[in-house]
Parts: C-alpha cells; structure tokens; sequence
C-alpha cells in the first residue's frame, strides 16, 4: 500500500469528509458572554467574499486563481486589491509554526497511510454525514448536487496537506487551504440566502470557528484516537508532530490561536464536548452517506457492499450504521473484527505469518485508492473554485 499514488490513498478522507447567489451580508448579532468558538467566523474575509459576489468578481477571481498552485507561485494579478494583499499575508506559516515537526508528520503520514487512508475515508469522511450541521451545509450548497465533482474538487485538500512538501515552498498546502478559506466565506455569504438551508439549519450563519473545530476532531482528533486503539506503533515526537499539522491547518482555514487545542489530551477534552454531543442523523446526512458509498461500491473491490457498510460500522460504530441505516451483513462483520488486528499486526511486523485474509484486505485497501486514482479528476484539471450560487433550486 505505501507505494500507491499519494494522492489517491491520502486524499479519500478530505474528498468525502473536509471539508452556494450575491447579496447583502446577513446581519450578525453581537455575540453572547463566553459564546467562544460558535460566534467567531472570518471576517475579513467574509466581507471581500460577500463584496466579490455582490459585485460578479467571483468568476474573474475563478480564473485568475487557476493556475495558482504552489506555495512559492506569486499571488495571480487580476484580484481585488484586497484580495491580493490577503492573500500575500495569509499564505505565510504563523510565526509558531515548526518546520521540524511538520517534516516529521509529513514522514509519518508516508509511513502510515494504509490506516491513515481508511480512517480518513471510512471513518472521518462518513462520519461527516451524521454531524448535522456539517451535512446541512454541504448538501444544501452549491456541492452537495454532485458528490463526484464535489469530492474532486476538495479531493486536493487531503492531499497537499499529507505531501512531504506540504508546506515547503515548493509544495502546495499555503495555496490549498488559503483557497478554501475563500470558499467558506462564500458558502457563508450564500447559503443563508438559501430557504431550504434557513428551513433545517439551527445558526443564523454557517461554518464558525466552531465548526472547523468539530471538522478538525472529526478527522485529525478521530484518527490519531483510532491509530492508539489500533495499537499502530507511533513515538511520542510523531503523535505531537501530527498535532502540529493539523494546528497549522486550522490556523490557516481562519481558526483563532486561543481555540486550537496544544495537546492530545486538550483536543480529546475539546472534542468531547463540541464533536461527540452532536452526532445525529438528518436526512440530509443520510442522503449524503449513500452518495458516497454509492460511489465507492460501483468499483470492484473485491469485497460485497455487505462488506464495506460493516467496515463503516466497525470504523465507527453499530449506531452510526444504524442512523445511516446501512443493512447487516454478520459474516462480513465477523471477518472484519478477526482480520483486521492481525492485518495490522503483519503489516507493523509484529506477526511472522501472513494471516487469513490479508490479501482480502489489501485488496479492498487497493481498490478504494484506485476509485479516486482513477475516477477523480486530477486537482489541476479540477481546482478548487469560489461557488457563486447554493445548490440548484435552493
């Protein structure tokens, strides 16, 4: 598995997990005493955004920002004056940042992104579906009409922030995340001009620094909680080096410095109380999980549709399955809870003899990597794009 695409394997997370027409910016309430995360958004941005729609920039900047992909490319000519003086401030690394630590995770995502890749896909990715404000919010925008071209275009997220270059000069995360800043503040300028969003949505305006917050547990807090149950050998340098990612990460989608966790254990407190106490099934999260499994299950895994909804459950729980309601199948849920330990315990060279299945499981490993190798445009043939409108109709 380490030799597949790095682009197909790491990216499955953020294209089905990470994570929209002009008009006045909605009005916004002074927030609350101790409201913290849930009352801060980006307003800097949000304001250029809403400016840029109201005006019909939005394709002009579209297409000015095409061809901007690396983290040394010069900010494009053609931006709104103040756009482009963003831009030149926000694609630097914050002064905290530590390149030393953001080397080491790049290499421990090199070595572990066979369980990186399930956890990000199976696990992070369908359990964005039953955070209900997550799920609201991308199916009621501009996106959520075509999952396929929607996973295409965020599919370069994931990728660019697991590259061994990511935040080198000469790779591409600075620009990556700096264009989905952009893009959350038009889907916040957007989508509460949506009825159909304004209908089910319980915030005036969507995707706050809390909602990153929960993003970010839903994936990095997820995973490296998995990787420990897993017993997957990881130093202590590697799991604070991954910390470090993800904190830079978030600090360039627009997160204030005080929110971000500093800690595994602050995170795991955090999570507790602003990702776990929400999870709940919607009918647009539900709708959403079957887009993307249906998009997985029309390739030939190897393994029957059985199989990949008990991998969901076992990823992430019985009752997320049941939300969901992906049917039962207790032969292919037996051969998980078997194989998939002693998969792992062969592939850390912990047991000497390949177990009973292990090709089963390299095989569906494959196969789903090759679903967006394969299947997915390439993030230069479909970049990530300002959207100028919700989704049809809404």
């Amino acid at each position: 598995m380490t030799n597949l695409s790095r682009r197909s394997v790491l990216s499955l997370g953020a294209a089905l997990g990470l994570v929209s027409a002009a008009g006045a910016a909605p009005a916004r309430a002074a927030a609350p005493a101790g409201a913290g995360p849930w009352w801060v958004w980006d307003d800097a941005v949000d304001r250029m955004m809403a400016a840029a729609l109201g005006t019909g920039q939005v394709p002009t900047i579209n297409t000015a920002m095409r061809s901007w992909v690396n983290n040394n490319d010069p900010v494009p000519s053609g931006l709104p004056a103040d756009l482009a003086a963003h831009l030149q401030q926000a694609t630097r690394l914050p002064d905290w940042a530590d390149r030393a630590k953001l080397g080491l995770a790049a290499d421990f995502n090199r070595r572990k992104d066979t369980y990186l890749f399930m956890l990000y896909g199976l696990g992070s990715g369908i359990m964005s579906t039953v955070i209900p404000r997550e799920a609201k919010s991308v199916y009621w925008s501009a996106g959520g009409a075509d999952m396929k071209d929607r996973a295409a275009k965020t599919f370069t997220f994931g990728y660019d922030l697991s590259e061994l270059t990511a935040f080198e000069p000469t790779g591409q995360f600075l620009v990556t995340a700096n264009k989905t800043r952009l893009v959350h503040a038009a889907v916040r300028h957007l989508l509460p001009q949506s009825p159909q969003w304004k209908a089910v949505a319980d915030e005036q305006i969507p995707i706050s620094n809390g909602d990153i917050l929960v993003t970010f547990h839903s994936l990095g807090t997820f995973v490296h909680r998995k990787l420990r149950e897993w017993r997957v050998p990881m130093s202590p340098a590697e799991e604070d080096a991954f910390l470090h990612m993800w904190q830079v990460a978030i600090h360039l989608l627009g997160v204030r410095e005080e929110f971000i966790p500093r800690t595994w254990a602050a995170a795991e407190a955090q999570a507790a109380q602003v990702l776990t106490p929400v999870l709940a099934p919607t009918r647009e999260g539900r709708k959403l999980a079957e887009e993307l499994l249906g998009l997985t299950a029309r390739i030939d895994l190897g393994v029957t549709r059985g199989f990949l909804n008990e991998f969901v459950r076992y990823v992430l729980s019985d009752a997320i399955g049941d939300w969901l309601r992906l049917p039962r199948d207790y032969l292919a849920a037996a051969t998980i809870r078997a194989g998939w330990p002693t998969y792992i315990l062969f592939r850390e060279g912990l047991l000497p003899v390949i177990p009973v299945g292990f090709y089963m499981f390299d095989q569906f490993l494959r196969a789903l990597a090759m679903l967006f190798l394969n299947n997915l445009s390439s993030p230069t043939t479909t970049p990530i794009t300002i959207p100028t409108g919700n989704r049809a109709g809404a």
